[in-house]
């Protein structure tokens, strides 16, 4: 029978024999991966924003992985739908990539009782891809020229100025929330079934105003249909160049970015994940891939696995803060 020391030193070996399996088995995995398609599933519908950007992109990343990379819309629950279906129901090696956001991601966990999937948890962040601020656009027919104008006529008469947005808990509803704190203004919040309906009830005039991504309502404002007030970054658009930050217009503190990046399930092998973010970075840096992109209002951007990993925790906390301290409900 094998002693003390000698039973150690059988298991250290044996420790050491699976460390070097693994790595020749991951060694092995980087140099054939991808050997069959490879699917992206995206939380939209075909011609949503989201896949927008992701068809342009899939198109890229299989001919940089010589394989073809598969649109698969998953569309519903503002994202928990598709989210839930990579996280639950697809394996861990790079087959299946999520193209998530920061309100499917950071927003909705807060929000509903059972999403399907924890954020922090269930996946592997490899880039962030773009992000474009929230504005706060107003209809060309209304009075308001400036953010100063639409809170001297909501301290004037409080509660009765309204704003719409996409539904509870999205990204459009929780800038107005941090716009009525930091302003000290009280608003009437207009959940509509998307962006686009509120957007157009601005532009009607059934509503005054709301607070909408940048991409959406650029041509709508060069067409002089609606104006934009601010911008809620800390930093202005270089496609809107005259328009104020939020912070600049007297509104300090009103900062959203909505975000999105590719994600796959947590336990990717190391060495896959490393392939796609090269790829990807690869992709989003290229000029030609990012003019038209640009132009319609994205920042399109990169980062290291990490930095996405700490960006959306940061999100996920801050998130949080908003919604209990406006007690966000879902429709």
């Amino acid at each position: 029978m094998l002693n003390k020391t000698n039973r150690r030193a059988a298991m250290a070996l044996s420790a050491l024999a699976v460390a070097a399996m693994a790595l020749a088995a991951n060694s092995a995995l980087a140099q054939t991966y991808p050997a069959k398609p490879v699917t992206l599933v995206v939380p939209q519908p075909a011609g949503g924003a989201a896949d927008q950007f992701a068809r342009p992109f899939a198109q890229l990343l299989s001919q940089r992985l010589g394989q073809p990379v598969i649109i698969d819309n998953r569309p519903g629950a503002n994202g928990n739908i598709a989210a839930a279906y990579v996280a639950r129901n697809q394996a861990a090696d790079g087959y299946t990539i999520f193209f998530g956001s920061v309100s499917t991601l950071a927003v909705n966990p807060h929000l509903y009782k059972a999403t399907g999937f924890d954020p922090l948890k269930d996946f592997q962040p490899i880039t962030l891809t773009n992000q474009t601020p929230n504005v706060l656009v107003v209809g060309a027919a209304t009075p308001y020229k400036t953010v100063a104008d639409v809170v001297a006529a909501a301290k004037k008469a409080p509660g009765t100025l309204s704003f719409g947005s996409a539904g509870n808990g999205n990204t459009m509803h929780l800038t107005g929330l941090q716009f009525e704190a930091k302003t000290g203004t009280q608003l009437i919040h207009v959940p509509y079934k998307g962006g686009p309906a509120a957007l157009n009830d601005v532009m009607g005039g059934q509503i005054p105003m709301m607070f909408h991504n940048l991409s959406a309502v650029l041509g709508q404002e060069k067409g002089g249909r609606v104006r934009v007030l601010a911008v809620a970054d800390t930093q202005r658009s270089r496609l809107l160049p005259n328009v104020p930050t939020m912070a600049e217009a007297g509104a300090p503190g009103v900062v959203q970015l909505a975000w999105s990046g590719m994600l796959v399930r947590s336990g990717t092998p190391a060495p896959v994940v490393e392939r796609l973010h090269k790829e990807m970075v690869e992709i989003l840096k290229a000029p030609a891939f990012r003019k038209s992109l640009e132009e319609q209002g994205f920042d399109v951007l990169s980062s290291t696995p990490q930095e996405f990993t700490d960006r959306l925790k940061a999100d996920y906390a801050a998130m949080a803060e908003v919604i209990k301290a406006g007690n966000v409900q879902i429709d």
